[in-house]
Order: structure tokens, then C-alpha cells, then sequence
């Protein structure tokens, strides 16, 4: 190699790289910048719909509420469609995302659009929206609350294991999986129980605007058919999401095209995104809430 080649001639791999490297920023630079005026289709984005996706047991509720108020402090953000497929999960984080619909709802136009399933929890974050859409086929209602405790008694006694347990209250230990349950103590579960369903149904009534007694008499725990659903009261109207777009068009009043504004972005590298794809791996970070759930 002669005395004055270039960094380029000596280093060709690392070079390479480098270009590689450049174009790529580049590109995703030029690529944002193009969608702060433009959406994909070349449509202006002074006016756009935004999209709330809820899927999966919920079990968390920050990440959608988060972004359901960054929907609702966009003026630009005319309406907002929730997708919503999801079986129920945990009672407070459904109740903060049904809180925040409600809010966004006051804001501006919200509807929902119900996939394969939108039951127990997933129906009580759809409850406060102006418009709801399902499919006929559509699983939802599951009005309800259940709390599952398990007694391992049996078990540890087999293998010989005993275990004590020093309480500050009589109720401190209730639902202990290593004794069953007392008569005392079932009726203060219970009680809990029943308290959150109350809590579940008056959240129905209001932002389905039914009467509450009509509300109790389907919030037995059944699972509901979108079309069954439809006759009870509990959807607007059936359809998919295409339809549930077009209503949402309607009630904010636009006819022409406009961008679907979707959040949040997943946040990883473009290097993850090519080797997770490349080996077929899914890093995700999954937690079972156990206990007191709607679904």
C-alpha cells in the first residue's frame, strides 16, 4: 500500500460503515421532517384523527393515558378513534384509562372501535366514549368483578409444612392461601368486590347515559356479542374500524382525506430492530397482576 493513501483506501470495511451509517440518519432525518408538514399520503397535517390503540390484558395504564392527553393538548388533533382489543385486566389501570377517555371525550369527538374482543375492562375504557362501533362477533360486556384466591392447605400439609403468620387486625390476613377463608372474612371480600362492581356499573350508566337499573340487570359477568350488545344498549352501531373512522369523521365534521396520527412509538434503535427481527426475537417486558381483576 503506498505511504499516502487515504483513510478510505486503508480502512475500506470501516469506511463502508461509516456511509452506511450516515445515509441512514439521514434518511430517517429528512423522513421526520417531511412528516411535520405532510402525512404519508401527502395530505397537509393542520388537521388530522388520532389513534389510541388498547390491546392485551391491562395491566398498566401510563403509557396510554399519557398519550390520550398528548391526543386531547393537540389542537390539530380534531378526533380520536380507540381501537380497543383487550379482555379486561386489573381495576385501576381500566378505571385511569376510562378517566381519561372521559376527559379526552370532553374535549373532543372519541370513537371506539372494537376488535375481537373488548370485554369487562376493556369495555369499561370504552364506556365513556361518544360513539361505539363493534362487529357483530365482537366479545364485549362482561360487566363485572372477580377475585380469585387460591388455598394451598392441602398441599402443605402433605409435605409436612407448617406455617404462622402475626397480624395487627383480624382482617390483616384475609384471603391467605395457607388456611381457608373465614366467614368474617369472605363477607369483607365480598364487599370489596361488590364496592368496585358498583364502581364498574356507575361508570357504564353514565357515560353509556342508561339507567343505572337497567345497567345492574346486564352486569351479571356475561360476555355479549357485538349484535347482542347492540340490542342491550351497549354499542352504537356495528362495523369495523373503517366504519368506525367514517363516524368519527362525521362527528368532527370532515369529508376530506386526512392522516391517522398513531402513538406511542416504539422505543428502540433501528441496530435492535434489525437483529431482533433478523433472529425472530421479541424483547418485551411482560408482568401477571394476580388477584382482583375485571375480565
Amino acid at each position: 500500500m503506498q505511504k499516502g493513501s487515504s483513510f478510505s483506501q486503508k480502512h475500506p470495511f470501516i469506511f463502508g460503515l461509516t456511509l452506511i451509517v450516515a445515509a441512514v440518519i439521514l434518511f430517517a432525518g429528512v423522513t421526520a421532517a417531511f412528516r411535520i408538514g405532510f402525512s404519508d399520503d401527502g395530505f397537509s397535517s393542520d388537521t388530522r384523527l388520532g389513534l389510541v390503540r388498547i390491546e392485551g390484558m391491562i395491566t398498566d395504564s401510563e403509557e396510554t393515558t399519557d398519550w390520550i392527553r398528548t391526543l386531547r393538548e393537540d389542537e390539530s388533533i380534531r378526533g380520536v378513534l380507540l381501537r380497543i382489543n383487550s379482555p379486561g385486566g386489573a381495576v385501576a389501570p381500566s378505571q385511569e384509562i376510562a378517566r381519561a377517555v372521559e376527559r379526552l371525550a370532553q374535549a373532543k369527538p372519541v370513537v371506539v372501535s372494537m376488535s375481537t374482543v373488548a370485554a369487562s375492562g376493556g369495555y369499561y375504557a370504552a364506556a365513556p366514549a361518544d360513539l361505539i362501533v363493534a362487529n357483530p362477533s365482537t366479545l364485549t360486556g362482561s360487566i363485572g368483578v372477580i377475585m380469585e384466591l387460591s388455598n394451598l392447605q392441602e398441599l402443605m400439609d402433605k409435605i409436612g409444612v407448617k406455617r404462622q403468620s402475626l397480624t395487627s387486625g383480624a382482617l390483616k390476613g384475609a384471603g391467605s392461601p395457607f388456611r381457608p377463608m373465614t366467614q368474617k372474612e369472605r363477607e369483607y371480600l365480598m364487599g370489596i368486590v361488590n364496592d368496585m362492581h358498583e364502581q364498574f356499573v356507575e361508570a357504564v350508566a353514565k357515560g353509556r347515559e342508561m339507567d343505572i337499573d337497567a345497567v345492574r340487570a346486564i352486569a351479571d359477568g356475561r360476555a355479549l356479542t357485538g349484535r347482542q350488545a347492540l340490542e342491550l344498549g351497549l354499542v352504537d352501531t356495528l362495523g369495523g374500524m373503517e366504519e368506525a373512522i367514517e363516524e368519527l369523521k362525521k362527528l368532527c365534521e370532515i369529508t376530506e382525506k386526512v392522516p391517522l396520527v398513531e402513538a406511542p412509538e416504539k422505543k428502540s434503535g433501528w441496530l435492535r430492530d434489525i437483529l431482533t427481527s433478523s433472529i425472530n426475537i421479541n424483547i418485551t417486558s411482560e408482568g401477571l397482576n394476580p388477584g382482583l381483576v375485571i375480565h
